[in-house]
């Protein structure tokens, strides 16, 4: 079982699509809620209050992150079995091969038993015109290839990734709110270097394996997400 997804791995280059996947999603599950949390930390700076209740921080972060993960879930396997189906339709125009109802019908019904009868000269009886019937339809059920079997096996298991990373991501800032009760200035300054912390080390996975530069990527998505907060603060406040 184990040797028979690696082999669909390997066709339908799985791993690369999944490593984009996780680390683009991830990383926006991380910057959603962190929008959530600068939210609630405007609400601190502007009303002078000291702390706020973390129930309220974590519900409303949940929520968001259950919604990246059902419509990661469900866009992404929706999105890829229809690119599917429509490069299998081109494939077979290409290959002028004509799967229409008509030609389907037309196999079953050209096999005519009282001709077959004539031409033979004997009865066929009604459990060899049955038999007949069914292995006519067996031929019609065509078996999966193994690029089809490789590309439904991808399919699935990007949609959970693409589901799930948004999730992971906004999942980890709320850490430090599922610690403590309420939530004071402290403890959102702990989530915002708790995203720090993850999006350096998604700077250091993209540098290795696209063998650039790490120090490069660190910097680019570092300076994103200060972007963001400092924008967000400003705009907030």
């Amino acid at each position: 079982m184990f040797e028979k997804f690696k082999t669909y791995a390997k066709i339908t280059n799985l791993w690369a699509i999944a490593r984009r996947y996780f680390v683009n999603n991830f990383y926006d599950g991380m910057l959603t809620v962190l929008g959530i949390l600068l939210g609630f930390f405007a609400v601190i700076l502007n009303q002078g209050e000291t702390s706020i209740d973390s129930h309220l921080v974590i519900l409303t972060g949940l929520g968001s992150s259950i919604s990246m993960f059902m419509s990661g879930l469900t866009g992404s396997y929706l999105s890829e079995k229809a690119e599917q189906k429509k490069i299998k339709e081109e494939l077979r125009k290409a290959m002028v091969v004509i799967t229409t109802k008509e030609e389907d019908q037309i196999d079953e019904d050209s096999v005519d038993i009282k001709e077959i009868e004539k031409a033979m000269l004997i009865k066929i009886n009604k459990n060899v015109n049955s038999k007949i019937k069914i292995r006519l339809r067996r031929k019609k059920k065509r078996n999966k290839t193994l690029q089809e079997k490789a590309e439904n096996f991808a399919s699935i298991i990007v949609s959970c990734i693409n589901g799930g990373s948004p999730f992971l991501g906004g999942m980890i800032p709320l850490i430090p709110f599922l610690l403590v009760s309420p939530a004071n200035f402290s403890t959102f300054i702990i989530s915002f270097f708790l995203i720090l912390a993850c999006i350096i080390l998604l700077g250091i996975f993209l540098g290795v394996v696209s063998k650039e530069s790490i120090i490069k990527n660190i910097f680019e998505m570092t300076f994103a997400f200060l972007i963001t907060l400092l924008i967000s603060i400003f705009l907030l406040r």
